[in-house]
């Protein structure tokens, strides 16, 4: 299942149990985009029950530190179930931003999606 929405500038996969947001844009900075793709992880949250979710930086060259707010909404709403949100492919300069601000301690980081996704995998049990 994948869902493409444009307007969030996000695409969004279920992959051996775990969800993975994909960034489509270099520049994620737009509070209006930034917000649709919140709801719009929410949504597919609520739908699909993953407690793992992998953000995928791969094609992002800078974003805004409201992304930093999305990622710790999206972590607060997985805690119910012991959840976690994992951090893929981002760049070296944008890590140190998780660095500066102590989210490195916050979350997993992994070099690409693939290595996310064999580290973690598992479902909330069915609610």
């Amino acid at each position: 299942m994948i869902v493409m929405d444009e307007k969030a500038g996000v695409e969004i996969k279920r992959t051996e149990g775990v969800a993975v947001v994909a960034f489509m844009s270099a520049s994620v900075t737009d509070v209006e985009v930034i917000a649709a793709a919140g709801e719009q992880i929410k949504k597919f949250i609520e739908e699909n029950n993953p407690n793992k979710v992998i953000f995928d930086f791969k094609r992002v060259k800078f974003f805004s530190s409201q992304v930093l707010g999305l990622l710790l909404d999206i972590r607060a709403k997985l805690g119910t179930c012991n959840g976690e949100v994992i951090i893929s492919a981002i760049d070296p300069l944008l890590h140190r931003v998780f660095r500066i601000t102590n989210l490195d301690k916050v979350f997993k980081f992994f070099p690409d999606e693939k290595s996310a996704i064999s580290a973690v995998g598992s479902n909330c049990p069915p609610r």
